[in-house]
C-alpha cells in the first residue's frame, strides 16, 4: 500500500511563500502521477496541481504562475513550491498518488496565510 505524509506547512504572510513536500513509499509500482489538492473550511477538495510520471504538469487557474509542482524520483517526494501567497490559498493541503484506478491520500496539512 502506498503511503503520503506531507510537511512544510504553516503561517506565512500575504506575498509570502511557502514548500510543501510530500514523502510517498509505492510498495515497488512505478509509473503513477501525483497532485495537490487542497479543501478550505466550507469548500469542497480542489486540484491545485498535477504532475505525471514524466514530470508534465498542470495547474489550476487560481494557481498558475504562482505555484509550481515537481517530484524527485529517486527520493519519492513532490514539491509545492508556493509563491505570492494570498489569503484565499488558506487551506488543508492534501498529497494524492494516483497509479491505475487507485488513489492514495496523505493525511494533509494546513496552510494558513494571513497578516
Amino acid at each position: 500500500q502506498a503511503q503520503l505524509v506531507e510537511s512544510g506547512g504553516g503561517l506565512v504572510q500575504p506575498g509570502g511563500s511557502l514548500r510543501l513536500s510530500c514523502a510517498h513509499s509505492t510498495m515497488g509500482f512505478s509509473m503513477y502521477a501525483m497532485a495537490w489538492y487542497r479543501q478550505a473550511p466550507g469548500k469542497q477538495r480542489e486540484l491545485v496541481a498535477h504532475i505525471t510520471s514524466g514530470g508534465s504538469t498542470n495547474y489550476a487557474d487560481f494557481v498558475k504562475g504562482r505555484f509550481t509542482i515537481s517530484r524527485d524520483n529517486a527520493e519519492k517526494t513532490v514539491y509545492l513550491q508556493m509563491n505570492s501567497l494570498k489569503p484565499e490559498d488558506t487551506a488543508v493541503y492534501y498529497c494524492n498518488l494516483r497509479w491505475r484506478v487507485a488513489d492514495f491520500w496523505g493525511q494533509g496539512i494546513q496552510v494558513t496565510v494571513s497578516p
